[in-house]
């Protein structure tokens, strides 16, 4: 008879209970991100002839803790004002990083996670074309970069498998005609496979 009572009363706690919170950010758990930001300010033909946008497509896997391996490529186009026309300057890199997970909700939902990357890539100033319509020339009109990003990303889950980030990123490089620093922020889709 007390058997028949037990095993009543954890099923009755069980039916009752809620429903069951999907298992996150297990180790080994893989997905896919696409992202979209602005560079060095917010994209507009008419307000700021010098800010950017840049995509990127990256792969990532979690490790213990909720933390994740990522590893992807991606693009930022901007441009930089030179008389009374605009020098086009695009960089295409591939990126791998550590995002580290320090801050999660009960229920994982929202996340909060810091991440660096190291960055290796190529860059192309006014199309590859030294020379300039007005007739000056360009010291650098295509070179190999290298540097990181420092990332501060947000994110909320949306579904079981879509996750919905906010991303601040700072991207940092050597070798670019365009100075060392950019600043990057937007947002990243992201579906668990």
């Amino acid at each position: 008879m007390k058997g028949k009572v037990l095993f009543i009363t954890l099923l009755l706690s069980v039916l009752l209970a809620g429903r069951a919170e999907a298992q996150r950010c297990l180790p080994g758990m893989k997905g896919i991100q696409v992202s979209a930001e602005m560079a060095d300010g917010f994209y507009s033909q008419r307000n700021r002839k010098d800010a950017g946008y840049a995509f990127s497509l990256a792969l990532f896997t979690y490790d213990k803790g909720g933390h994740k391996w990522v590893y992807g490529i991606g693009m930022m186009k901007r441009h930089y004002p030179y008389r009374k026309t605009r020098i086009p300057l695009a960089q295409y890199t591939g990126e791998a990083g550590y995002c580290y997970n320090f801050l999660s909700m009960p229920g994982k939902t929202v996340f909060l996670n810091a991440g660096l990357s190291g960055l290796l890539g190529y860059e192309r100033v006014n199309g590859g074309k030294r020379m300039l319509e007005d007739g000056a020339v360009l010291q650098e009109s295509e070179s190999f970069i290298y540097g990181g990003f420092v990332t501060l990303e947000a994110e909320a889950y949306l579904s079981d498998c879509t996750v919905l980030a906010f991303q601040l990123r700072e991207r940092i490089l050597w070798g670019s005609a365009a100075g060392h620093f950019h600043t990057q922020y937007g947002i990243a889709l992201k579906y668990i496979f």
